[in-house]
C-alpha cells in the first residue's frame, strides 16, 4: 500500500465522529454528542479504535447509524483505526461492507459473546425450574443476538456465516489487508 491509496478516499481524512477507548455508556454519550454536530448534508465518517466493551452499546450506536441511513438516505462511512476488537466489530457490522475501511496495520478481532454468571438454587423444588428456564432463555436469546450481528458483519463479504461461527470461539484476529481480501471492508488506507 502507498499513500496514494488514501487519496482515493478524501472524506476519510477528517472523520466527523471520532471514537476511541472502551465501548460503554460514555462512548455512546460521546457518539450521540458528536452525531448531533455533524454537517446537515453529505456523507458522515465515523472512526473507531477500541479493544472492545459492551456489545449492547455497540448495537445501540449501530442502530443510530442504520436509522440515519434509512430515514435520511445519508451515507455513513466506517474507518477502523489500529484495533477494532469485539464490540468494535459489532459496531462496524452496522455499516455495509462497501462503506467500511481500515487503516494500514489495523486488526479486527471477532469472538463469541461470553457470559459469567452464578446461579443460586434455593427454595422449594417447584420454584427451581423457572429459574433454570429463565437462565436458558437468556442464553438462547444472547446466541440469537450474536448470530444476527455475525450475519450483519459478513453480509456482502466472502466470509460465510458458518466460517465466522467456526472461527469466533478462538478469537479470530484479521489483519487489515486480509479483511479487505475477504471483503469484510472495502479498502485499506
Amino acid at each position: 500500500m502507498t499513500d496514494s491509496n488514501a487519496a482515493r478516499y478524501p472524506l476519510l481524512a477528517i472523520p466527523h465522529i471520532q471514537l476511541h477507548g472502551t465501548v460503554d455508556d460514555m462512548m455512546y454519550a460521546r457518539f450521540k454528542e458528536q452525531l448531533a454536530g455533524v454537517p446537515a448534508n453529505g456523507p458522515i465518517v465515523v472512526s473507531l479504535t477500541t479493544l472492545g466493551g459492551d456489545p449492547e452499546m455497540a448495537r445501540a450506536m449501530g442502530d443510530s447509524i442504520r436509522l440515519l441511513r434509512e430515514y435520511t438516505g445519508r451515507e455513513a462511512l466506517f474507518l477502523g483505526k489500529v484495533a477494532v476488537y469485539s464490540a468494535g466489530a459489532t459496531f462496524m457490522s452496522a455499516f455495509p461492507v462497501e462503506n467500511r475501511f481500515l487503516t494500514r496495520n489495523s486488526r479486527l478481532m471477532i469472538h463469541e459473546r461470553s457470559m459469567t454468571s452464578t446461579l443460586q438454587l434455593s427454595g422449594p423444588l417447584n420454584t427451581i425450574p423457572p429459574v433454570l428456564k429463565a437462565k436458558l432463555n437468556e442464553i438462547a436469546d444472547s446466541i440469537r443476538i450474536q448470530e444476527e450481528g455475525f450475519a450483519d458483519l459478513v453480509r456482502g463479504s466472502q466470509v460465510t456465516l458458518d466460517e465466522l461461527k467456526r472461527r469466533a470461539p478462538d478469537n479470530w484476529y484479521i489483519e487489515a489487508n486480509e479483511a479487505r481480501d475477504l471483503g469484510l471492508v472495502l479498502d485499506v488506507i
